[in-house]
């Protein structure tokens, strides 16, 4: 029963009263206590049971306990005798209490009945210590007994009469490790046509080849795969779960929809969240268990972390007494009981569809989440009769019973994105508040953003267990059920504010909504506003609705398809006891999987992933542990996902000596190997700790300052950390202390929570995306007196009386800000002038003791926007924001007598513009159109290893592709981040592939991306679930380039070059990824492969080769020996076919060599590129060639990332371009039209550029 087994497991019991049944005329028959009588577990039968007379003998294993049932007071024989004390050991599965089970297979009682019931089903769960869950499915079914002998008559008072046919309930019991709650029932409706027909002593052989045979059908994995088999006369489905991360769905998810109104749904829903201590009850114990599951679904993928026993005995009751959170469920009978003893439960009728608690209150949902629910569930189609109504009868109860499976398929899928979007609302801004370096999430701030009315339900769900274990997940930046949704229902403003930094303020766009008239105040106090990625660009949000009352969660479509599944038929069942049919049945179905992997159409790795899946199963049940392991490697290329480690590493520890030999010498296998013992000796234990934000209690030195600067969600930049650090510890010793720190963090968030009054008046004529971070007070101006207000982009004066809007300045506009004195009576005034170059008068602010301060705020405005400007660079324009907000919070703190001059340590961008008045070159200015941060989610800026754009594509509406062009940048450690090449917003911050450098790309059909890395892996990301769903493992050293061939006929595969550092070239089926070749070239560090002309041309540190397609060398290209002599390798090459030329560059030298197809003897020409140390990387763009540099020392004035674009015929240079201050590390090309260029960890900026 080891959970890790990936097959299914029953257990079956059957239970029958054990009490002599001694009755009077009318007494009413006594209640009586079930025993268990069978137990039959698998393995049935082993290999071993050939040398063993009776060939199908029961094998108990090791893993056995005695469960000792005494016989004494049961009925036995024909004439009722019973048997005498005896007593008999029945096998029962580890870790399987029996005490209680027969409670509960009998939960209202056992009790023998004078007319023949019906039979029941119910449903059980059982919890383990450790959460784990197992389920059962009960039947109870009726069989008449007798006390005497037929037709004998008794006398009692002097009348004689006969004795009446009584009839005893028995029960049958599945319990399964898997919630297969309508398969099994329907096993268990198959079972029960023969055991109520058949002899008493016939039934245990009955029960035990039925338990055989559910035995052998194998679990279908994770994916788009159901297993579906026949037992007389149903035809049986288990289906599949969705992902490994979410649990089956074998039951009937809209039944607690028909049962209970929206607004209890959401009630119990939050019951849940909450962790209280609820109880069902019902007249039918068979829905305890199905509503319970039901609401378990309805909050993935939260899972429930308490007690959970949805179907409660009579006799444990007493359960409901426990003090800690759990989930319950009783007879609608003990409903009065129950609430009679407890007032601090939540009562939940189901027959009734209400909810009732006495002391316990339920706060409500949020309110946006469930108005958005509710008008969801709305658009339900709850009933299959209606559904139906057009169809006309079915005459096969198979296909009747398949096509209402469909129709509950579908509506479970519906149901589910229903509920997954209701979390996804509830908990959305979760990922705001969370600090993913330190793990910290900051729960003060969290209830702060959140509107009044919810706050009492975030107050609570902030302490329970499952928002706890949910953090955790949402800290290990885990891709699942939430994760997908939470990004598939962004809307714009969402997917912008999630590539900014800029610190939390409400936007204009969310004040206008807030609005019912000019009155109203804010009420939401933490926002987000929206990146500045370009001065004009606006939210398409019409501004004559900004007064009308709107949506606060606008619908979304969730036009997400369900998948298309296969289905999988087992052949029919062989007799189950007998071993030579059983390894028969496993040699037909392993021939059946190879024949559905034969029928499937090239390139569907999906579904062929889960056939290697079920073959290798069924390999290793029937002892063929190569084949298995071989079946194991081949997920490996179709889904990594699925490879099941630990049943994997226990199939090589079985193997014998020969077994292991052999696979010693087949390469496939070897490689498992030794793959399975290097991950085995780096196996880390992965940090899954949660922190809540705390002031520090002592002084802190840089260090441990930056460390809390960044959990407090303050600023996550170290450089700008470093800069607070020495403007709070301006004139004294290098610490802060506690009290320090306390005081400037709750400045911080007062200032950032503070509620404004803005008026419409003034909100129009503010651009949609514009935030208030800075309002003066009230001053007198040259225009008037009122309070100064400071926007992202600009100067207003928000005047007195009736606020009114008058416009000082755009920063971009600015000409010259200077402090002035003015005259009043006898008093000097300090003021603050601002000259506009779209204003002839100067706008004079007498600013008095706030001028020094706001001085420093609007030059460091001014310079951020002007750098901004020049730079393309909307993120210069943020971090001046920043340390703006950085200079009010450290002025407002210090008790210094000068405390602007500590502020002035934070004027970085005023600074800049002062010390390096750098002008970029006309040639950069003109084509530099854009720059993106990769590294805006990380502490420190990484280097950009590698970049690939892949383009848009037009898509059908229910396509479940996105078709806008992204921009994939590789950066240190493994880290791949996505952008959204239509808006430049990130589209995937984080996608983690190993932890070594990721040196290449390939972007494949537009839904794959083949990604090198220095761990010798290819990791292959499909680009519609944007995770690593593949590995090619069949390099030894780091993989470094790629090359396309694309398919030359009708009947060809596409095929991909890879080349390693070892020499190794590997060709690749690209729809199979089966090796169609590989070869070995003699040459020191192979870097790069180019195709052309049909012929591989491979580079290395000290050569470049032509090779032919098999491999054999054909002409070698070597250093020249001016280049040799200076120690310098090849860097890169181009390919000229239209010219008739090779391009060579050096990593240490600035010369570029040309060489004649025709003759690579020596270079035919040569170029001396200026003020450059060596050469990165090339890449051909029309007929330019553009060449990435390193240059001297990194910095803002040393040129070191410089690119120069080449006439690729005239051989000149055309362009020399600014890029970056530090070394271009990558480029590549958007269709010709734009190139990108990344730079080293010192800039760490992506660079796009527009191609004349």
């Amino acid at each position: 029963l080891n959970r890790n087994e990936p097959r299914s497991l029953f257990c079956f019991f059957f239970l029958v009263f054990s009490q002599s049944l001694q009755q009077e005329n009318a007494v009413p028959l006594p209640l009586l206590d079930p025993e268990v009588l069978q137990v039959h577990a698998p393995p049935f039968v082993t290999k071993e049971d050939i040398k063993e007379t009776g060939v199908g003998h029961f094998s108990r294993g090791p893993r056995r306990r005695s469960f000792i049932k005494k016989k004494a007071n049961r009925p036995g024989g024909a004439h009722g005798k019973l048997s005498q004390g005896a007593t008999e050991d029945v096998s029962v599965p580890k870790d399987l209490d029996l005490v209680a089970l027969p409670q509960l297979c009998f939960p209202g009682g056992l009790q023998v009945s004078k007319e023949l019931e019906d039979d029941r089903f119910h449903f059980l769960v059982f919890t383990d210590v450790f959460g784990n869950q197992t389920h059962g499915v009960v039947v109870q079914y009726y069989r008449p007994i007798q006390l005497f002998q037929e037709g004998v008559h008794h006398h009692q008072n002097g009348h004689a009469y006969k004795q009446p046919r009584l009839y005893a309930p028995y029960g049958v019991c599945i319990i399964s490790k898997h919630p297969y709650y309508t398969a099994l029932k329907d096993c268990l409706s198959c079972l029960l046509g023969q055991v109520k027909t058949c002899r008493m002593a016939d039934l245990e052989e009955r029960v035990k080849e039925f338990s055989a045979k559910l035995a052998l059908v194998p679990i279908p994995p994770p994916g788009p795969l159901h297993v579906m088999f026949t037992l007389r006369p149903l035809t049986i489905v288990l289906p599949s779960r969705e992902d490994k991360d979410c649990p089956v769905i074998d039951l009937d998810l809209h039944l607690p929809f028909l049962c209970f109104t929206p607004r209890v749904l959401l009630q119990i829903i939050t019951g849940i969240l909450t962790e209280q201590r609820l109880v069902f009850f019902s007249s039918n114990w068979a829905r305890l268990t199905l509503m319970a599951q039901c609401f378990m679904l309805y909050i993935h993928p939260l899972r429930w972390q308490h007690p959970l026993v949805p179907t409660l005995s009579r006799q444990m009751l007493d359960f409901l007494m426990a003090p800690t959170a759990f989930l319950m469920g009783c007879h609608l009978s003990h409903y009065k009981e129950v609430a009679t003893e407890t007032d601090d439960l939540i009562l939940i009728n189901v027959d009734e569809g209400t909810i009732s608690s006495d002391k316990t209150e339920i706060p409500e949902a949020p309110h946006a989440a469930a108005e958005c629910f509710m008008r969801r569930r709305n658009g339900l189609h709850l009933h299959y009769d209606v559904e139906s109504v057009h169809q006309g009868a079915c005459l096969d109860i198979n296909d009747l019973r398949m096509r209402k499976r469909r129709w509950q398929e579908n509506l479970n899928w519906e149901i589910q994105k229903v509920t997954l979007e209701f979390i996804v609302n509830v908990f959305r801004d979760v990922g705001d508040h969370l600090n993913f370096e330190h793990r910290v999430f900051n729960t003060e701030q969290f209830l702060k953003s959140r509107e009044p009315v919810d706050k009492p339900f975030y107050k609570k769900v902030l302490e329970s267990h499952i928002f706890h274990s949910f953090l955790k997940e949402r800290l290990s930046r885990k891709t699942d059920a939430f994760t997908r949704m939470e990004l598939n229902t962004r809307t714009e403003a969402q997917k912008m504010k999630a590539s900014s930094e800029n610190p939390r303020r409400p936007t204009m766009q969310e004040m206008s909504r807030k609005y019912c008239g000019s009155e109203n105040r804010l009420s939401k106090r933490l926002g987000t506003s929206l990146p500045n990625l370009g001065e004009e660009k606006q939210l398409s949000i019409p501004r004559h609705t900004s007064l009308t009352k709107a949506k606060v969660t606008p619908d979304i479509s969730l036009n997400f398809p369900a998948k298309p599944v296969k289905i999988f038929k087992l052949p029919d069942f062989p007799p189950p006891l007998v071993y030579h049919y059983v390894h028969h049945y496993y040699g037909e179905m392993t021939h059946q999987l190879g024949k559905a992997m034969t029928a499937l159409s090239t390139g569907d790795s999906s579904l062929l992933a889960r056939y290697y899946y079920l073959r290798g199963l069924v390999n290793t049940l029937n002892s063929k542990r190569l084949e298995a392991l071989s079946d194991f490697q081949n997920l490996y290329k179709t889904d990594v996902e699925l490879f099941p480690g630990g049943l994997v590493r226990a199939l090589v520890d079985s193997m014998q000596n020969e077994e292991r030999a052999q696979a010693e010498k087949r390469p496939e296998l070897k490689r498992l190997l030794c793959k399975l013992k290097s991950d085995e000796k780096g196996e880390l234990v992965a940090d899954d700790h949660v922190k809540k934000f705390q002031l520090p209690k002592s002084s802190v030195h840089l260090e441990e300052f930056v460390r809390c600067i960044q959990e407090s969600g303050i600023v996550r930049d170290t450089a700008t950390i470093h800069r607070l650090f020495e403007a709070l510890t301006e004139g004294q010793q290098k610490v802060v202390d506690p009290e320090m720190f306390r005081v400037f963090y709750t400045f911080w968030k007062e200032t950032e929570a503070q509620d404004l009054h803005l008026p419409s008046e003034v909100i129009e004529h503010l651009d949609n995306n514009e935030c208030v971070y800075k309002l003066s007070s009230f001053v007198k101006t040259n225009h008037g007196v009122g309070k100064i207000a400071m926007t992202q982009k600009r100067l207003f004066l928000l005047t007195e009386g009736r606020p009114g809007y008058v416009e000082i300045t755009k920063f971009r506009d600015i000409e010259e800000v200077k402090i002035s004195v003015a005259s009043f009576l006898l008093l000097k005034i300090p003021s603050l002038k601002i000259k506009s170059s779209l204003r002839k008068e100067v706008f004079e602010l007498n600013l008095k003791s706030e001028c020094d301060l706001w001085s420093l705020m609007v030059k460091e405005m001014w310079g951020g926007r002007r750098m901004a400007d020049d730079d393309k660079d909307p993120q210069h324009m943020q971090q001046a924001l920043t340390n703006v907000l950085l200079m009010d919070a450290v002025v407002g703190c210090l008790q210094s007598p000068k405390p602007t001059l500590a502020a002035s340590k934070l004027a970085y961008y005023d600074k800049m513009t002062k010390e390096v008045p750098m002008m970029l070159p006309k040639a950069t200015v003109e084509s530099l159109k854009h720059r993106i941060n990769p590294s805006l989610c990380m502490t420190t800026p990484q280097t950009v290893d590698a970049l690939l754009y892949t383009p848009g594509q037009y898509l059908l509406p229910d396509s479940d592709l996105d078709g806008t062009p992204k921009l994939w940048c590789a950066l240190s450690h493994g880290t791949v981040v996505v952008f959204d090449a239509a808006s430049w917003s990130m589209h995937q911050n984080c996608i983690q592939l190993g932890t070594k450098q990721l040196n290449c790309m390939l972007g494949l059909d537009k839904e794959q991306v083949w990604i090198g890395s220095q761990d010798s892996v290819i990791y292959i990301i499909s680009t519609r679930s944007m995770s690593c769903h593949k590995q090619l493992t069949e390099h030894r050293a780091e993989v470094m380039d790629f090359a396309l061939e694309e398919k030359s006929g009708r009947f060809s595969h596409t095929q991909v070059y890879s080349c390693s550092a070892d020499g190794f070239v590997i060709v690749w089926d690209a729809l199979t990824l089966k090796v169609k070749k590989q070869f070995h070239l003699d040459c020191e560090g192979l870097k790069f492969i180019q195709l052309c002309n049909g012929t591989l041309w491979c580079g290395a540190r000290n050569c470049i080769m032509e090779v032919k397609k098999n491999g054999v060398p054909h002409r070698k290209l070597s250093l020249p020996e001016a280049v040799m002599r200076t120690d310098s390798t090849f860097s890169s090459f181009l390919l000229l076919a239209k010219t008739g030329e090779i391009w060579t560059s050096f990593s240490d030298s600035g010369e570029l060599c040309m060489w004649d197809l025709t003759d690579l003897t020596a270079p035919s020409n040569a170029i001396i590129l200026p003020e450059c140390s060596g050469v990165t990387c090339m890449i051909r763009v029309k007929d330019q060639i553009w060449v990435g540099c390193h240059s001297g020392t990194p910095g803002p004035s040393s040129g070191s990332g410089k690119i120069f674009v080449l006439d690729s015929e005239g051989h000149s240079v055309k362009k020399e371009l600014q890029a970056h201050t530090d070394s271009v590390q990558a480029l590549c090309s958007a269709e010709d039209c734009y190139v990108f260029s990344g730079s080293a960890k010192h800039d760490g900026k992506i660079a796009i550029w527009k191609v004349e």
